[in-house]
């Protein structure tokens, strides 16, 4: 497992609708991406994050 995992939060109208975590930032991105063109009216953030602070 990598020390660093890249969280993708997806929101709209200022809820949260969905989290998923990567273990690269290419995968983020490339998730995000998709996302936009499907639906556009969504806010996408990455995020990297230490995954000791996912995972006990």
């Amino acid at each position: 497992m990598t020390e660093t995992l890249w969280r993708c939060d997806q929101v709209r109208a200022g809820q949260l609708y969905n989290r998923m975590m990567f273990d690269t930032k290419a995968e983020a991105e490339q998730f995000m991406q998709r996302m936009q063109q499907m639906e556009p009216d969504q806010v996408i953030s990455i995020e990297a994050i230490e995954a000791q602070d996912v995972w006990n």
